[in-house]
């Protein structure tokens, strides 16, 4: 899979928004990057665009919630220098009284579940490489709730604990496990996908806010985290934009 001593980073979700910046990012600090995503046009693009750059990628189509697709995808390495778990997503924004159950499960499932599957499966090629790191994209829905975001809250809490316990669970072993937990974020699909294709309503999510992390914003933080040297682990890095001081309390400009 990869050229003798060039490090190998696995990125989720690497189709677009977060996942596709931190490819571009990890690519150009010298990592071969593999693409994994359900959109097999978007991720063979991004590869194309990694490689006619001079760096190194490859994109193998996976949805992160089949374990046996994702069994299988982990048999095509020796060794892994970096997971990212980045796939993930918000559906809806309905109060708990009337959320759709089908959402709460695609989310656990995705965010959770997911994350799960990979990591377990890739576990064993990041611990072979003498110094793995394990990056779980959790949010600051995570670590605080807000009215609307209940089953987003409570997937990205699990992805949180996973992160958390997985840390304790292998301590002393060469893998290092990093929760990045990012705040409001303006991507080209989070909010409209979260709002199923409503272009209106996920204006509004950024709506007066001068300048909403970005993509890249994110990918230099997971980059700067995975490649601070072997004996440091970022636990956990919270990231917001300026003017964002927690889920609820946003600066809007008129």
């Amino acid at each position: 899979m990869t050229a003798a001593g060039t490090p190998i980073a696995v990125v989720t979700g690497a189709s677009s928004g977060i996942g596709a910046a931190t490819a571009r990012a990890l690519a150009a600090a010298g990592y071969r990057v593999v693409l994994t995503a359900r959109r097999k046009d978007r991720i063979e693009a991004l590869a194309a665009e990694i490689n006619e750059a001079g760096h190194q990628a490859t994109a193998y189509p996976l949805d992160v919630t089949d374990r046996a697709a994702v069994d299988e995808f982990a048999t095509a390495f020796r060794t892994i220098g970096v997971l990212v778990n980045n796939a993930g997503g918000a559906l809806g924004a309905d109060p708990v009284a009337t959320g759709d159950p089908e959402d709460w499960r695609q989310m656990y499932e995705t965010n959770v579940i997911g994350t799960l599957n990979v990591t377990q499966a890739l576990l064993p090629a990041l611990e072979a490489s003498g110094d793995g790191t394990v990056v779980i994209l959790s949010s600051t829905a995570g670590h605080a709730t807000y009215e609307g975001g209940g089953g987003y809250v409570a997937a990205k809490n699990g992805a949180r604990v996973l992160a958390e316990t997985l840390r304790l669970e292998i301590v002393g072993r060469p893998v290092r496990v990093v929760e990045i937990a990012p705040g409001m974020v303006k991507t080209e699909e989070f909010a409209t996908t979260r709002f199923r294709g409503d272009a209106e309503k996920a204006a509004k999510v950024y709506a007066g806010v001068a300048e909403p992390l970005s993509a890249d914003d994110v990918a230099e933080t997971i980059t700067w985290a995975v490649t601070r040297p072997s004996h440091v682990n970022i636990d956990l890095l919270v990231v917001r934009p300026r003017a964002q001081a927690s889920n609820t309390k946003i600066h809007r400009e008129p």
